[in-house]
C-alpha cells in the first residue's frame, strides 16, 4: 500500500512537530492504517511483523487521548519484556515531547519498586509494563486503573509464548468496560484469537503484509558507534574498503546537512538529497551522481525513494531507519541486477534493540563487526598507494621525471632517500582532517534476537578506550592520500 504523510493522519500539531524532530517524514503501512482507526475510539486488532513501525502506530493515538490535567492512569501498555518496555516508554516520551504535562512511566521486574510508587503516585498518565510487575501493582492497590482509557498489549503472542496468558486476562478483566481495547501481533494463534473475541467489541483488524525482504546478495554488517565518532568511523570505513560510490541515509534533513558538510571538509565528494530541496536542485544533484561527479549521496528515506541508481557499492544507514521496511528499501538500492551489494548499518546504546526488530522483520542475520583501527586504515591506504605506484612503474609514464632524479642521485642521495622525502611531502599537503579519540566498542556478544527465531544471549557492552588519535582524510577527493604515522623516536 501507498504511504501517507503523518499530516494527512489528522494529528495535532504536537504530535507533528515531535514527529518531524524524530525524522520521521512518512507513516509506515501500520502507522497509515492503524492512527486513523485508533483516534476513532474503537477496539483495534493490528497484525504486522515487528520492526514494521507499529510503536508509533499505537503510542501516537494514545498521547492524543491523554487529558493531562487528570492525575491519573488513563493508558496501560503490556510489553512481553522489560527491554520492550523501555524501548517503548523512550519511543512514547520523545512523541509526547510537545504535549505539555504528559508523562509516561516504564514499570518492569528488576527495578526499585520505590521508584515506581512514586511515578504512579505523581499520576503517570501512561503507565508501560511487564504483565507480572503491572499485575504487582494491581494487586498491592498502587495502580489504578479507574479511569483508563485504553490498554494496548503490545506483541502479544511473545507473550503467550512467555506464559503471560493468564495474568493478562486478570489484567483486562480489571480494566473498565469503557475502555479501549487494542492488540498489536505479528502472528494470530488460536489462544490469542481466543482472547480478542473475549475482551473486544467488534474490533478493526489492520493487517500489512510484509512487502518484501532483503536480498542475500547484499552482505549487512552493522558497527556500535556512539555520537560525535559516527563521523569519524564513517571516513575509516570509506577508506578501508575503497568506497568510491555509495548512499548514505541519514534520520533528519538536519543530520544531512550537517554530514555533506562533514565529509566536504574531509575531501570527499559529497552532495545531499533532502525535502527542502526544489526539484530542479533534486535532479542536477542527481544528474552529478549519476555521472560520478559526486562519490556520496547523503539523503534522507523520503527524498530518495524511486531513485534508480546502478553500481551503488554500499548502502550505509547512518542513521537507523525507523522500520524493518525502510531498511528493506535503503540496502536494495545496492546490489541490483545479480551484482554483490553491501550494507553498513551504525547502531548505538539502545538502539540494538531497534536492530533485533529489523532482523526479525527481514528473517535474516546482520553480522556484528568491529570498528576499524587507525592501523588498519593506514595499512589499507599504504597498500593502495603502493599498487598505484607499482602501476605506475610497470607502465612507465614516469619518463619525464628521470633528469630530475639523476640530479639528485648525482648529489649523493640514495633512492630511499628521495622516495622518503617525497611521501613526507606528500603528507606535508595533505594534512589529517581529524585528529579525534574515538572509543573501540569491543565485540561481547549479540543482541538478543539476532537470529530469526530472536533468541540469544544478554546484551552486555564491554569498552576499552583507543588511545592514539587520528583520522580520514583527502584533499580535493584524492584517493591516494594515507595517514600520517607518528615517528617513532
Amino acid at each position: 500500500m501507498e504511504k501517507k504523510l503523518f499530516s494527512e493522519l489528522g494529528l495535532s500539531p504536537e504530535i507533528l512537530k515531535a514527529v518531524e524532530k524524530m525524522g520521521f517524514e512518512e507513516a509506515s503501512p501500520i502507522q497509515s492504517e492503524a492512527i486513523p482507526a485508533l483516534l476513532e475510539g474503537g477496539d483495534v486488532v493490528g497484525q504486522s511483523q515487528t520492526g514494521s513501525g507499529k510503536t508509533a502506530a499505537f503510542a501516537i493515538p494514545a498521547i492524543e487521548k491523554v487529558d493531562p490535567s487528570l492525575a491519573e492512569t488513563q493508558v496501560l501498555i503490556l510489553c512481553p519484556t522489560r527491554e520492550l518496555a523501555v524501548q517503548v516508554a523512550e519511543e512514547t516520551s520523545k512523541l509526547a515531547s510537545f504535549k505539555k504535562g504528559v508523562r509516561e512511566l516504564p514499570i518492569y521486574g528488576g527495578q526499585s519498586y520505590d521508584r515506581q510508587f512514586r511515578g504512579l503516585k505523581q499520576g503517570a498518565h501512561i503507565v508501560i509494563g511487564t504483565p507480572g510487575r503491572l499485575l504487582d501493582h494491581l494487586e498491592k492497590g498502587t495502580l489504578k486503573l479507574g479511569n483508563l482509557r485504553s490498554i494496548i498489549m503490545d506483541e502479544a503472542d511473545r507473550m503467550l509464548d512467555m506464559g503471560f496468558l493468564d495474568d493478562i486476562k486478570t489484567i483486562l478483566s480489571q480494566a473498565p468496560d469503557s475502555r479501549q481495547t487494542v492488540l498489536f501481533s505479528a502472528t494470530v494463534p488460536k489462544p490469542i484469537a481466543t482472547l480478542i473475541k473475549t475482551f473486544t467489541r467488534n474490533p478493526t483488524w489492520v493487517k500489512i503484509e510484509s512487502q518484501s525482504l532483503t536480498v542475500p546478495a547484499i552482505e549487512q554488517v552493522w558497527y556500535e558507534v556512539h555520537g560525535r565518532t559516527k563521523v569519524e568511523v564513517l571516513c575509516r570505513l570509506i577508506d578501508l574498503e575503497d568506497v568510491r560510490y555509495a548512499i548514505i541515509f541519514c534520520a533528519t534533513k538536519v543530520m544531512v546537512d550537517g554530514l555533506v558538510e562533514h565529509l566536504l571538509a574531509r575531501g570527499y565528494m559529497a552532495d545531499k538529497l533532502h525535502g527542502d530541496m526544489t526539484q530542479v536542485m533534486r535532479e542536477r544533484v542527481m544528474d552529478r551522481f549519476r555521472r560520478r561527479s559526486i562519490e556520496f549521496l547523503v539523503a534522507t528515506d523520503v527524498a530518495a525513494r524511486g531513485l534508480d541508481v546502478k553500481d551503488i557499492e554500499v548502502v550505509f544507514n547512518y542513521d537507523l531507519p525507523n522500520d524493518g521496511e525502510d531498511y528493506v528499501h535503503r540496502i536494495g538500492r545496492t546490489g541490483r541486477a545479480g551484482s554483490k551489494g553491501k550494507a553498513i548499518t551504525f547502531v548505538g546504546g539502545r538502539e540494538v534493540y531497534k536492530l533485533q526488530n529489523i532482523m526479525r522483520f527481514t528473517k535474516g542475520q546482520i553480522r556484528r563487526e568491529r570498528v576499524p583501527t587507525l592501523e588498519q586504515v593506514e595499512a589499507r591506504r599504504e597498500n593502495l598507494f603502493f599498487d598505484t605506484l607499482r602501476s605506475t612503474l610497470e607502465e612507465g609514464s614516469f619518463k619525464r621525471y628521470e633528469d630530475f632524479t639523476d640530479r639528485l642521485l648525482n648529489q649523493g642521495y640514495t633512492p630511499t632517500d628521495i622516495i622518503s622525502a617525497l611521501m613526507d611531502l606528500r603528507e606535508k599537503e595533505n594534512p589529517k582532517a581529524s585528529g579525534e579519540e574515538i572509543q573501540i566498542i569491543e565485540e561481547s556478544s549479540s543482541p538478543r534476537g539476532g537470529g530469526p527465531k530472536g533468541k540469544g544471549a544478554p546484551w552486555k557492552k564491554g569498552k576499552r578506550p583507543y588511545k592514539k588519535k587520528g583520522g580520514s582524510s583527502r584533499k580535493g577527493g584524492d584517493r591516494d592520500d594515507f595517514y600520517k604515522r607518528k615517528k617513532k623516536k
